[in-house]
């Protein structure tokens, strides 16, 4: 099986879900970038606290200190197996840059997984997340509503919108997404690694599309 995988897609695309798929199966770590910024900063390293010194100035993260996160995870023990990346690389730099991290330490990329979703359905799956305010419990008003609306079912509490789940926010993370992953796609195809994947379909048929083209591979 293919055990060094990079998961591409937009924001509600279902990375996260089909990382998790790839753990159970593989045995390799879910890698986040995300959870990489809450880890180093919660633990109060020097890369936590550079990266929250731009966070708190509204600044992205320079490409630098996100690739020593991403480096410094993949020399631990659980990553040497292989890994499911998300989230990581957005652009073209940051995909060069993981080439020379995993060259230095003798492997590569395997397989570049593209969940490809139209743009309306990741609009109606972004502007339909709510979270509760108490105890961050995810519901959707399509998929997963709570019992009453604007209550939470685990606590009682009131479910709130992130700004970031606003129609008119949802429209520009998306469009920002799509001109920073075409040239990533580009790149992973003419390194004949990319697949595409019709993220669109239920999350059953999507799980079992990406477990079939990891194990086309046997090892």
């Amino acid at each position: 099986m293919y055990r060094h995988i990079v998961l591409l897609g937009a924001p509600g695309a279902g990375k996260g879900t089909q990382a998790d798929a790839l753990v159970k199966t593989l045995g390799v770590p879910h890698i986040a970038s995300g959870d990489l910024f809450r880890d180093h900063q919660s633990r109060g390293t020097e890369l936590g606290v550079l990266a929250r010194s731009y966070m708190e100035r509204g600044e992205l993260v320079p490409d630098d200190v996100t690739i020593r996160m991403v480096e410094e995870r993949l020399t631990r023990e659980d990553a040497r197996v292989g890994f499911a990346l998300d989230g990581f690389p957005r652009t073209l730099e940051q995909a060069r840059a993981l080439d020379r991290v995993l060259v230095r330490q003798g492997r590569c990329v395997d397989m570049v997984i593209y969940i490809r979703v139209p743009e309306e359905e990741l609009e109606r799956r972004l502007g339909g997340r709510w979270l509760c305010g108490t105890c961050q419990a995810p519901y959707h008003v399509v998929f997963s509503p709570p019992r009453r609306v604007g209550v939470c079912d685990r606590c009682g509490g009131e479910l709130f919108q992130r700004a970031d789940d606003a129609p008119e926010t949802v429209r520009q993370r998306l469009s920002v997404y799509l001109g920073q992953t075409l040239p990533l796609i580009q790149y992973y195809k003419g390194m004949g690694k990319l697949v595409e994947v019709d993220g669109s379909r239920p999350i059953e048929e999507v799980t079992r599309d990406v477990l079939a083209r990891v194990s086309q591979n046997g090892d």
